[in-house]
Order: structure tokens, then C-alpha cells, then sequence
């Protein structure tokens, strides 16, 4: 077998995530293939979720995020979206690789196929540098829409983005709450009130 073949097989790796065992299968050309990256492992560290919440990942890739949330809100359904084919086909193999029936990974950018009176208790999104600012700004005016009374916003952005997202969270939800800063990443969320 030739070095390209073996390079075209699945990345396979096991990790625990919130308290779970998981095997994730991931491919070349997909963000962060190897290992769960830092910035989704911060995020995972200060998300609270309830065995209800119907929960969404926004840019799922191989779907680290969501399948976290599924095994945490069992008793909820958590939709995963991603604009890339390949994050979402390796989104719902890693679903049926970790055995969730309350789980589907969806190719959306962003909301545009996702039904809209679909309300969610939990949004969570690794939001990428070079996602731009208009992106940004459909992603939170949507967001704020599609979240019920209540619900959470989470995000891990790099540094860099902090001060944007928190001039944005105020200026779309009325509020932000920094929750952790690393050194590279940095977690926040913010709460739809009413």
C-alpha cells in the first residue's frame, strides 16, 4: 500500500470528553484531525448543559462539540451543522460510532437549513478567526432568534476576537460574560433574556 492510500484511510482516535469515552474518526482537510483541539476543549470545560436542552453546534466539523452535548442532554435532541459535506459526513459517522439516536449533523451554513421555528435551549460554536465580520453578524442575529427565553449562547474564540465579541454579545443579547481567557482562547457566553 502506498503512503497516499494510507493517508486517504480514517484517522481514528479515542479521548474522553466531559466525562464520556469517545472515539472520534476524522479525515485529512478537516479542522484539527489528530486530537480535540485546545480552543474546543476549553469551551467544553465551561459549557453547562441539562439532560433536556435541545442543543445546537454551529461549524460542527467532525463533531466533538455536539456529540459532547448529546451525551449530556440525553433526554434533548442536538442538531450539528457545518457549510463543509466532509465535516458533516464524518459528524454523523462519529454519531453512529458513539451510539446516539438524539444527535444529526446537518450541512447548513450557518441556520439557512435549519427549520425556522426550530427553538434551542443551548447554542455552542468554535468560531474560527476568518470567519468575518458579516458572518459574525448573520451567525449572532440568527442565534439571538433561534434561542428560547432563557437559552445560552457559548462561544471560544482566539484572543484576538475577544473585544468584538463581547462589544457584539451586548449589542445583539444586552449582555456578555467572559467565563475563561487562556493563552490563546477565550470562552464566553451570553444569555437570551425574557
Amino acid at each position: 500500500m502506498s503512503y497516499i492510500d494510507d493517508l486517504r484511510k480514517d484517522i481514528v482516535f479515542d479521548t474522553e470528553l466531559c466525562g464520556f469515552p469517545l472515539k472520534f474518526h476524522t479525515t485529512w482537510g478537516t479542522f484539527s484531525p489528530r486530537e480535540i483541539d485546545e480552543g474546543t476543549l476549553l469551551l467544553l470545560e465551561y459549557m453547562k448543559i441539562s439532560e433536556v436542552d435541545n442543543c445546537l453546534d454551529i461549524g460542527c466539523g467532525y463533531g466533538p462539540i455536539g456529540i459532547s452535548m448529546a451525551k449530556q442532554a440525553p433526554h434533548g435532541h442536538t442538531w450539528m451543522v457545518d457549510r463543509d459535506f466532509t465535516a458533516v459526513e464524518y459528524a454523523n459517522k462519529n454519531i453512529r460510532v458513539n451510539r446516539l439516536d438524539n444527535a444529526e449533523a446537518l450541512l447548513s451554513n450557518g441556520y439557512s437549513h435549519l427549520p425556522k421555528q426550530q427553538k434551542y435551549n443551548v447554542i455552542a460554536s468554535n468560531i474560527p478567526a476568518k470567519v468575518g465580520k458579516e458572518m459574525l453578524h448573520i451567525l449572532l442575529t440568527d442565534t439571538y432568534e433561534r434561542l428560547q427565553p432563557g437559552g445560552t449562547f457559548y462561544v471560544v474564540t482566539i484572543n484576538g476576537l475577544r473585544k468584538f465579541m463581547s462589544r457584539n454579545f451586548k449589542d445583539f443579547f444586552g449582555n456578555y460574560k467572559k467565563l475563561k481567557q487562556g493563552a490563546h482562547y477565550t470562552v464566553a457566553m451570553a444569555t437570551k433574556e425574557g
